[in-house]
């Protein structure tokens, strides 16, 4: 029996996920189990890195099973929750503390004292990102200067991303990240080849405790024997928006995808071209092979499917997510009832680590449909701030493609061509994110010759155009940015 099947681990926010996929992308197997998410405090977000592991293991098992044995699997990729950090011990191969999730903002007054210094304008400029506890930088130094353990264990001390603790766990010890992570630390470089010396010194964190970089797809290790049976090639490692951006097949510059998750994340394909904004988006690492990058430029919002699992689970206004749809097709409109998502502040590119969400226009006459229409309305008016942002750095969008568990619902994905008055296209498999890691994988593992070989793993069932007058836009986005402005004050 040939080794023909691709495993991807996916490690998302709420859940961890395994699927396996034929060359051609046909999905052999899924497997999925949630995530406990621990909130200490306010604006603090946590994941128990021991409990990733464990799942994400299971799901693996399960689904090497369903595609016939380890026998069948020729490599392992690994695609992640970007910006969570895990820090362990290298003897023990133990957490010390739980993962600071990358809705995490513990580390804002620190970001605040960085501004104030007026090193954001460098720090950008140096690595794609603008200051905000979002980045995984801060979120090291925070565990540097509070859990007691990660000074004691010296050289023992291990940091990553989510991709280089699973990396570990899978290989009994070897410790790596790729390109599209590292660039998303505050501690590497757009154009730099390892972590950059004095970034490090700028935030604290000593280099003997960081992985080494690597490319996106290759041979990189292979897992324990003893986990599946035989030991199996690593051979594709991306973050998960980046991840998505191949899935959807934007290999090409100017081609743009948005992923709605538990955060909503939009890039566009910047090719070789180094990403510079001035409009507070962020310059990214899309994919680097043989050394060769390729950039993307990025916006990203914090609250998107987070904001049904919300209104289910805090408000109570809906009893499961798709019930979302059926309420916001129930009324003509919103009511006058405006909807500012800012539960874990505003992302791009506001970037508000501050703010808080705001609930505007209630009278006795609002329902609970005006009110879960105005928050799934929220979304395309952020939609629309980033595309205006991206036109002004030189970006313009002429196409979106979106997927994601949110893209599912065709009232959100009417709403979007509507208000950026442009066509947007779903995909028939809306995980994307695992699939993008299926193709860097299979190219990794001999596989497929390149990226583009593999893209016929994707195909479009959905398009929507725009139908909506300039008039109800211009209103709509009006009454928008009048209580964004309120909000600021």
């Amino acid at each position: 029996m040939s080794a023909d099947c691709i495993l991807v681990l996916d490690e998302g926010t709420t859940s961890t996920r395994a699927v396996a996929y034929a060359a051609d992308g046909t999905v052999l197997g899924v497997a999925q189990q949630d995530l406990t998410q621990y909130y200490p405090a306010p604006g603090l977000v946590e994941h128990d890195a021991a409990e990733i592991w464990e799942r994400t293991l299971a799901c693996a098992r399960a689904v090497v099973a369903r595609a016939g044995g380890a026998d069948r699997i020729a490599a392992i990729g690994i695609t992640n929750q970007r910006e969570t950090v895990v820090a362990w011990d290298r003897q023990t191969g133990d957490p010390i503390c739980r993962a600071i999730v990358w809705q995490d903002r513990r580390t804002a007054p620190m970001c605040a004292e960085l501004r104030e210094r007026g090193l954001e304008p460098w720090l950008q400029a140096r690595t794609g990102l603008v200051v905000d506890p979002y980045f995984a930088g801060t979120k090291m130094r925070w565990i540097l200067d509070h859990v007691p353990q990660a000074r004691e264990l010296g050289d023992r001390l291990a940091l990553g991303t989510i991709e280089s603790w699973l990396v570990w766990k899978l290989t009994g010890g070897l410790h790596v990240s790729d390109a599209s992570n590292a660039s998303r630390t505050q501690l590497f470089a757009l154009d730099g080849a390892d972590w950059d010396g004095e970034l490090l010194d700028l935030f604290g964190v000593p280099r003997a405790a960081l992985p080494d970089v690597v490319d996106n797809h290759g041979r990189f290790g292979a897992s324990d024997p003893r986990l599946f049976g035989r030991a199996i090639p690593i051979c594709g490692l991306a973050g998960d928006q980046q991840s998505a951006t191949i899935g959807q097949h934007c290999l090409n510059p100017g081609d743009t995808k948005a992923t709605f998750g538990t955060g909503a994340f939009i890039l566009t394909n910047r090719g070789t071209q180094l990403p510079r904004s001035d409009h507070r988006l962020l310059g990214t690492i899309l994919y680097q092979a043989e050394g060769e990058r390729t950039y993307a430029l990025e916006g990203s919002i914090f609250v998107a499917g987070s904001l049904v699992k919300w209104l289910r689970d805090e408000l109570g206004v809906i009893r499961v997510a798709g019930e979302s749809e059926v309420l916001a097709r129930s009324v003509p409109d919103n009511g006058g009832v405006l909807f500012i998502p800012a539960l874990a502040g505003l992302g791009a590119p506001h970037w508000r680590p501050e703010a808080k969400g705001q609930l505007i226009g209630l009278t006795l006459g609002s329902s609970r449909a005006h009110i879960v229409r105005a928050a799934m309305e929220s979304l395309a008016h952020q939609c629309h701030d980033l595309q205006a942002a991206f036109a002004a750095d030189g970006s313009p969008w002429s196409l979106l493609r979106i997927d994601g568990g949110m893209s599912a619902n065709d009232w959100i994905a009417q709403d979007l061509a509507d208000m950026l008055g442009l066509p947007v296209e779903r995909p028939s498999d809306i995980e994307t994110t695992a699939l993008g890691t299926a193709m860097l994988a299979g190219v990794g593992a001999g596989l497929h010759a390149s990226l583009a070989d593999a893209v016929t793993m994707r195909s479009t069932a959905a398009r929507f155009t725009p139908h909506m007058d300039d008039s109800r836009r211009s209103d709509r986005l009006a009454l928008w940015q009048a209580a964004l402005a309120r909000s600021s004050g």
